[in-house]
C-alpha cells in the first residue's frame, strides 16, 4: 500500500547558486559539471512569462494582418460580376466538374442547394427594331457632333434577336408579345396573359412574388396598357383596363402580386363621377388602395420627395398622367419624370426593401411610347423616345454595378412598329443613298404636338387657319418649303375635324427621308441585350420570344406552373378575368385583327390569303 511523500521544499528556480552569482558579476566561465539542476534555473524562472508574450505578440499580429485582409477584399462575400461561381463568369472551380454537369456556370438556374439571393430587371422597348437604333445612332451622332465610333449604350450590350409572331399572326401585338414574356407561352393579339383556350397563364412576376420576391412595373404609358398589364393582370382582350385597373390593386385570385407601379393611367382608377376619369363605372379604386395598404404619388413634387428611392414606402403607386406621358421631345421635366429616374428610383427602393432578405426583386420597365411614335410615322417623336430608353438603360447598368446583390438586366422588344427604314425614294430617278439627321433635330415637336396645336386653334375660316400655319406652326419645325399641297392638307384636317398628326409626320419623315411601310406592327426580328452578358448566354443568337419569358423564370428559379394552378381553380373562362372574349369583340365591334369568334383566335397557325386586296385598298 503506498504512503504518502512528504515533499522537501523545492529549491526555486530564481535562486542562484555561489558560483553563478559570481559568474554573472565577473563575466568568468563556470564549470557546470555536476550543476545540472542548477544551470536551467534562470531559463525555469522566466520560460512561462516567454511563453504568454510571444502568444499576445502572435495574437496581435494574426488579427491585425486579418482587418487588412478584409479591408482590402470588401466584397469577397458577395458575387460579382466575372466572379467565380456567379452565372456571368468564366467556370472555375477547385475541382473539376463531370461532363454531365446539368447547371454549368451560364445556365440561368441556380445550382441545386446553392441558391442565390438574385435581382432581375426586364426592360421592354415597345415597338423598337433595328432600324429604330440605327436612326437614333446616327441622330446622336449628328446632334452631339460625336465619332462614327461612340455608339449608344445598348449598342455595347447586344447578345441576340428574337422572332415575334404570336399563335394567330406573322405579326404580333403588344399584347401577344408580352404574354410570351410573362408566361413563356404563345397566344392570340389582345391576349392579357390568357391562353387560346381560355385559360390564364401564370406570369413571372406573380410567380416571384409567391415565392418572397419583391415587384415592380415602371412604364410611360398607362400602368393598365398591354406591356405592364401582362406582367399581372388577366383579361381576354387588352382594352378591358377598368378591369386590368381592378386587378392591379389587388382583385386578383392571388390578392396583390406587385409592390411598385410607376406610370400614366390615372383615369382608369378613378370613378366616373370624378372629372378626368375614363372608368366605365363609379369604382374609386383609388380610394380602394389606399384602405389596402397602398402609397398613392400623382405630382411631381410628390415623386421629388421620394428622393431617388431613398424615401419610399411599399406598396406604391406613382400616376403622373391621366393616360400616356407625353413624348419625350414634348414633355416638361418640372411636370412628369423622366424614365431614367424612374428606373433609378424604382431599383434603389427595391434595393432597400430586400437588403435583409434573402429574396430579391423583379422589375420591368419598359419605354412604352416608342412604340406610339412608330404607330404616328413620327421619326422626331421616335429618335427621342429611343434615346430615353437607352439612358434609363444606362442608369440600370450603372445601378447593377453598385448593387451588392447579383442583378440581370435583359431589354428587348415585344415587336417593331411602323415598318421604318432609314431611307426613302421620293422619285422616279435614281434613288438617293442618304438621309438627314438634321430635319429631326429641327422639329421642336412631336406630330401629335403639332397636331393638337391645330385642333386647339379658335378661329375659324381657311385664310385664317392657313395664316396660323405658315406664321406660328411651321416655324415650331423649321421647315421653310412648305407647299400648297401640304398646307391645304393641315387646312382640310382642321375644317374637317380630324387629327393632322399624319400630315406633320410625313412632312418631316420626307425631308428626312425616312421611309416607313405601315401605320402597324411588322414581323422583323428584334434585339435582345444584357448585361452583364455572359449571365444571359442561353440568349445569345436568335431565339423564340417564348424562350425569353421561360429564361426569366428559371433565373429566378420560380414556380410559374404552381401559380398557373391556382389561377385556374376558377375554371376555364372564370368571371374574375372579365367580360368573354365573344361578349367583348361583339360589344366593341372590332376585332384587332383576331377575327370575331373565339375559335378564329385560337388556331394555332398561320393566316392564309382571302383576296381582300381590293378590299383593303379602298380603305
Amino acid at each position: 500500500m503506498p504512503t504518502d511523500r512528504v515533499l522537501s521544499p523545492a529549491r526555486h528556480s530564481g535562486e542562484v547558486g555561489d558560483e553563478q552569482e559570481e559568474a554573472l558579476l565577473t563575466g568568468q566561465h563556470v564549470d557546470r559539471k555536476g550543476q545540472t539542476g542548477r544551470s536551467r534555473g534562470f531559463f525555469t524562472r522566466w520560460k512561462n512569462p516567454i511563453i504568454i508574450t510571444w502568444a499576445a505578440i502572435a495574437t496581435i499580429i494574426i488579427l491585425v494582418f486579418g482587418v487588412l485582409y478584409v479591408r482590402s477584399h470588401p466584397n469577397d462575400d458577395k458575387p460579382t460580376p466575372g466572379a467565380p461561381n456567379t452565372p456571368n463568369a468564366p467556370k472555375i472551380s477547385h475541382t473539376p466538374n463531370p461532363p454531365s454537369d446539368p447547371n454549368p456556370t451560364n445556365d440561368p438556374k441556380p445550382p441545386k442547394n446553392k441558391k442565390k439571393k438574385r435581382n432581375l430587371i426586364f426592360m421592354v422597348s415597345d415597338g423598337m427594331g433595328p432600324a429604330s437604333l440605327s436612326l437614333t445612332r446616327s441622330f446622336r451622332q449628328f446632334t452631339e457632333n460625336l465619332p462614327i465610333d461612340d455608339v449608344l449604350t445598348l449598342d455595347k450590350h447586344f447578345i441576340g434577336s428574337s422572332r415575334t409572331r404570336s399563335s394567330n399572326s406573322l405579326v404580333t401585338d403588344s399584347a401577344a408579345g408580352a404574354t410570351a414574356f410573362s408566361c413563356g407561352l404563345k397566344s392570340y393579339n389582345g391576349a392579357i396573359s390568357i391562353l387560346p383556350d381560355g385559360n390564364p397563364c401564370g406570369t413571372v412576376l406573380e410567380a416571384a412574388k409567391a415565392a418572397g420576391y419583391l415587384t415592380g412595373l415602371v412604364v410611360t404609358t398607362s400602368i393598365t396598357d398591354a406591356t405592364p398589364a401582362c406582367f399581372n393582370s388577366h383579361v381576354n382582350m387588352r382594352w378591358e383596363q377598368d378591369r386590368i385597373a381592378e386587378q392591379q390593386i389587388g382583385d386578383h385570385p392571388l390578392g396583390r402580386v406587385t409592390d411598385l407601379m410607376f406610370g400614366g393611367g390615372l383615369c382608369h382608377f378613378l370613378p366616373n363621377t370624378t372629372i378626368g376619369s375614363c372608368r366605365g363605372d363609379d369604382r374609386n379604386l383609388i380610394a380602394e388602395a389606399r384602405k389596402s395598404g397602398w402609397e398613392f404619388v400623382y405630382t411631381i413634387d410628390g415623386f421629388k420627395y421620394l428622393r431617388m428611392g431613398k424615401f419610399v414606402k411599399l406598396p406604391i403607386m406613382g400616376l403622373w398622367a391621366s393616360a400616356d406621358f407625353p413624348y419625350d421631345v414634348d414633355r416638361k421635366d418640372t411636370e412628369y419624370p423622366s424614365l431614367a429616374a424612374m428606373a433609378e428610383t424604382a431599383i434603389t427602393a427595391l434595393d432597400i426593401a430586400t437588403r435583409w432578405s434573402d429574396k430579391g426583386f423583379f422589375l420591368m420597365i419598359e419605354g412604352s411610347r416608342i412604340d406610339h411614335a412608330g404607330h404616328g410615322n413620327d421619326p422626331a417623336a421616335q429618335v427621342r423616345e429611343v434615346r430615353a430608353f437607352d439612358k434609363a438603360f444606362e442608369v440600370v447598368r450603372k445601378k447593377i454595378d453598385e448593387m451588392e446583390t447579383e442583378t440581370i438586366v435583359i431589354s428587348t422588344s415585344d415587336h417593331e412598329t411602323g415598318g421604318l427604314s432609314t431611307a426613302r425614294q421620293l422619285h422616279e430617278t435614281y434613288p438617293d443613298y442618304l438621309w438627314y439627321p438634321s430635319v429631326l433635330a429641327n422639329a421642336s415637336h412631336s406630330s401629335e404636338y403639332m397636331a393638337k396645336l391645330l385642333a386647339d386653334f379658335s378661329e375659324l375660316g381657311k385664310t385664317k387657319i392657313t395664316k396660323y400655319i405658315k406664321d406660328e406652326l411651321l416655324p415650331l419645325q423649321k421647315i421653310t418649303d412648305a407647299d400648297d399641297e401640304e398646307i391645304a392638307r393641315l387646312v382640310k384636317a382642321k375644317t374637317d375635324g380630324l387629327s393632322s398628326a399624319y400630315v406633320w409626320a410625313d412632312m418631316i419623315s420626307r425631308r428626312a427621308q425616312i421611309g416607313w411601310s405601315t401605320h402597324g406592327h411588322s414581323a422583323v426580328d428584334v434585339n435582345i441585350y444584357a448585361y452583364p452578358p455572359e449571365a444571359a448566354k442561353k440568349l445569345w443568337g436568335n431565339h423564340e420570344n417564348t424562350e425569353i419569358g421561360v429564361f426569366l423564370r428559371n433565373y429566378l428559379d420560380v414556380d410559374v406552373e404552381d401559380v398557373t394552378k391556382k389561377l385556374r381553380e376558377g375554371g376555364t373562362h372564370a368571371k374574375w378575368m372579365g367580360k368573354e372574349l365573344d361578349e367583348i369583340l361583339e360589344e366593341e365591334e372590332k376585332s384587332m385583327g383576331v377575327g370575331g369568334k373565339t375559335g378564329e383566335v385560337t388556331v394555332n397557325g398561320l393566316d392564309s390569303y382571302h383576296g381582300v386586296h381590293k378590299r383593303a385598298c379602298m380603305h
